[in-house]
């Protein structure tokens, strides 16, 4: 039965990652970041020390895997409006000034770090540039605030 769980157990794991800790993460943008976080960057493997407590850790991996993946899919397939909402909701709820946040997204681009590893091409590619003109749109909204 390796690498694969019943529904109920999969399931019931994904109801207390959401429970848990996505639902105390009020912004979409805050939970792909989070949900980014949980992968290690150099094997790809997903860990949550709680859920794999609870459950086991290939299954919790499985169930951040996925909801990485779908919270990714929504954000990145939303209209761009949505997207720089958010954008600039998360970025002035980091808890640094929002010009220093941008400046050091346009240039490291670390957004890039929360695609998941399984997404295709196309909506990463599309994921990418609405998010350089989201923080475009974001940095022009923040100076005009000044």
């Amino acid at each position: 039965m390796s690498g694969q769980f019943r529904p109920m157990n999969l399931q019931a794991a994904r109801e207390d990652l959401n429970n848990r800790s996505l639902a105390k993460i009020r912004l979409e943008f805050g939970r792909l970041i989070y949900l980014a976080s949980t992968r290690d960057y150099n094997t790809g493997r997903y860990y949550h020390d709680g859920l794999a407590f609870q459950f086991s850790e290939a299954l919790a991996a499985q169930a951040l895997s996925e909801a990485h993946r779908e919270v990714f899919e929504d954000l990145a397939l939303s209209p761009l409006e949505h997207l720089v909402d958010e954008l600039q909701a998360y970025v002035r709820s980091v808890g640094a000034e929002s010009s220093e946040v941008i400046q050091v997204w346009e240039k490291l681009e670390p957004y890039r770090v929360a695609v998941p590893f399984e997404s295709d091409p196309l909506t990463k590619g599309y994921f990418l540039g609405n998010v350089k003109i989201a923080l475009a749109i974001v940095e022009s909204r923040e100076l005009a605030t000044r």
